[in-house]
C-alpha cells in the first residue's frame, strides 16, 4: 500500500473513529451466582458498547484491516449475521464514516432489524431457506453476490477472519486471566467459532488443567450433528465454521432449544440476569454438566453472557411463542 495513501488513512476520520471505539471497549464485569458444588461466575459481555460480545470481533476487524490497508474511507462494508455482529458493524462504520450493508434473515429479532433499518441506508434480507432447512447458506450467498457487483466491497467474514479469534484472544480471553487466579472449567456457546477459538487458546496458555466445554443447540451441525431448522439465533450452524479449527476443546454439550427456553428464564428470575439465547444455553450445560464433575471437588467455573435478554422478549421469553417448540 503507498505510503502517502496510508498516511491519509492514519489522519481520517477511520483511523480517529478506531481509536475511539478501543477507549469505550472496557473490561467487562463478571458476577457470581448460587450453584451447589461449585463457584460458578457469569461473564457480562452485554455491558459492552453496543451490548453484545460481538462487540470485540466487530471492532478488532475493523482495526486490522485498517491497519493492512484493505478498508478505507471509500470501503463498503458487508456481512451476513442474525443480529449481535450486524449491530456491532453498523455502530462502529457509522462512527468511523464507512457504509455498512448488512444481510439479515426472517429469524432475527425484530429489535435488531429495526435498529439496523434505521442506522443503514440498506439492508439485505433473504427469505429462501437453503438445503438445510435454515438461511445461513443463503445469507452467504447473497454476500458474495453483493461483494461481486459493489465497488471496494470489504467482507468482513465472522466464520472465518483469523482477526476474530485474535480479538477474543487478545481482548475477551485477557480480561478473564486477569480476573480469576484460577479456573477450572469455561462453558462456551459455539455459533461462528471465533469465540471459544480466541478464549479456549489464551485460558489454555494461562490455566494449563482448565476444561473448555463447548456448548451447542440440537440441530446445530458444528459437531456433526444433522443440520435442521432452528428457532433461537446466536448459538449453532447449519455448516462447520472454518474457525472451529483452532479452538482447543475438550467435551462437548448439545442442548435443546426447550432448555435453553427454561434456562433463560431461571437466569431472570432466580439470579437476576436478563439474558439472551446463547447464555441460557450455556448455562443450561453448566446444570447437565454438573453431574460429571467429580464430587470431591469444588471447581471455579465461568461461562458467558453474550447478551442482554431484550430481542428476545417476544420469543424466548414469550411463554405462547415458546410452547410452539415442544
Amino acid at each position: 500500500m503507498p505510503s502517502a495513501l496510508f498516511d491519509q488513512i492514519s489522519t481520517s476520520r477511520l483511523s480517529t473513529g478506531l481509536e475511539l471505539l478501543r477507549n469505550t471497549l472496557r473490561p467487562t464485569p463478571h458476577v457470581q451466582l448460587a450453584m451447589k458444588g461449585m463457584d460458578l461466575f457469569a461473564k457480562l459481555e452485554y455491558v459492552n458498547p453496543v451490548g453484545s460480545i460481538k462487540d470485540r470481533p466487530a471492532y478488532w476487524i475493523l482495526k486490522r484491516a485498517a491497519e493492512r490497508g484493505e478498508i478505507c474511507e471509500d470501503t463498503t462494508v458487508i456481512e451476513s449475521s442474525s443480529g449481535n455482529f450486524a449491530a456491532a458493524l453498523a455502530s462502529f462504520t457509522h462512527l468511523v464514516g464507512l457504509r455498512f450493508i448488512p444481510v439479515i434473515d426472517p429469524n432475527i429479532s425484530g429489535t435488531y432489524e429495526s435498529f439496523l433499518r434505521r442506522i443503514c441506508p440498506t439492508v439485505v434480507k433473504v427469505e429462501d431457506r437453503d438445503d438445510t432447512g435454515g438461511f445461513l447458506k443463503t445469507r452467504l450467498q447473497k454476500v458474495k453476490e453483493l461483494c461481486a457487483t459493489i465497488p471496494n466491497a470489504y467482507w468482513t467474514n465472522q466464520y472465518g477472519n483469523p482477526d476474530a479469534v485474535e480479538a477474543h484472544y487478545e481482548l475477551t480471553a485477557t480480561e478473564i486471566c486477569a480476573d480469576f487466579d484460577s479456573l477450572d472449567y469455561v462453558f462456551i456457546a459455539v455459533s461462528t467459532a471465533g469465540t471459544i477459538a480466541g478464549v479456549s487458546r489464551r485460558l489454555k496458555e494461562h490455566y494449563p488443567n482448565i476444561r473448555v466445554i463447548a456448548v451447542d443447540t440440537e440441530g446445530s451441525a458444528i459437531f456433526g450433528g444433522t443440520p435442521r431448522k432452528r428457532h433461537i439465533p446466536g448459538v449453532g450452524s447449519s455448516i462447520v465454521p472454518p474457525l472451529l479449527s483452532q479452538a482447543e476443546i475438550d467435551d462437548v454439550v448439545l442442548i435443546s432449544e426447550c432448555e435453553t427456553v427454561e434456562a433463560c428464564r431461571e437466569l431472570l428470575t432466580t439470579h437476576g440476569l436478563f439474558v439472551g439465547g446463547s447464555s441460557g444455553t450455556a448455562f443450561a450445560a453448566v446444570k447437565r454438566y454438573a453431574a460429571r464433575i467429580p464430587a470431591y471437588k469444588y471447581p471455579t467455573v465461568l461461562f458467558l453472557c453474550a447478551d442482554r435478554g431484550t430481542p428476545y422478549l417476544d420469543t424466548v421469553f414469550d411463554p405462547t411463542w415458546a410452547s410452539r417448540l415442544e
